[in-house]
């Protein structure tokens, strides 16, 4: 039960990023510096788009002497929302750097806060392989981060179905990987 609570709260959550970005506002930026990193994720979420669009029409006229299978095929629609809703949660929801600490998200799935004090070392540093390793958290876009963040001691990270763990290492992707840098040495 509590895993389709998860799987619900994290649809509302795209729907709800699509409608921020309709209306072209973000998710919890006020007071902060806002960083991107969704600049790299429009090619591969629009071609993902087109493919369902592709798959959705393909199957109704398949599917079109079956009524019942053809309505069930067209609720498919709905996947190409979720993939547009995947895509408006990366813009929408940036890093944000504000008083209290640097707030890292990754689309509607992640939303790591760790305060100033904690961060022992910032580094732009280029990484397109990640290996799994206890204590490090790896945020890639595109296969990439960019920033690699060392904490001073560990902060605690919620995964997407609720588990915790305790992060020392954070890597993740930022469009202009050099002003988050300079921004965190500065509030740092």
């Amino acid at each position: 039960m509590r895993t389709a609570y998860l799987l619900v709260r994290h649809e509302l959550r795209l729907l709800a990023s699509l409608a921020l970005w309709a209306a072209r506002r973000t998710h919890g930026t006020r007071g902060g510096r806002a960083f991107g990193y969704a600049r790299g994720q429009g090619p591969v979420m629009a071609g993902f788009a087109f493919v369902c669009v592709v798959e959705t029409f393909t199957m109704s006229v398949l599917l079109r002497d079956w009524p019942l299978v053809h309505r069930v095929v067209l609720l498919d629609v709905y996947t190409v929302v979720l993939v547009v809703g995947l895509y408006a949660a990366y813009v929408v929801r940036p890093h944000v750097l504000d008083p209290g600490g640097l707030r890292i998200r990754h689309a509607a799935h992640v939303d790591l806060r760790i305060p100033l004090d904690r961060i022992a070392s910032v580094r732009r540093e280029l990484r397109t392989v990640h290996e799994r390793a206890d204590g490090e958290l790896n945020l890639p876009v595109g296969s990439q981060t960019t920033v690699t963040l060392e904490l001073a001691e560990p902060v605690a990270h919620v995964t997407f179905f609720g588990r915790r763990r305790a992060v020392r290492v954070v890597r993740f992707h930022a469009d202009d990987a050099g002003r988050v840098v300079q921004a965190l040495a500065r509030a740092r």
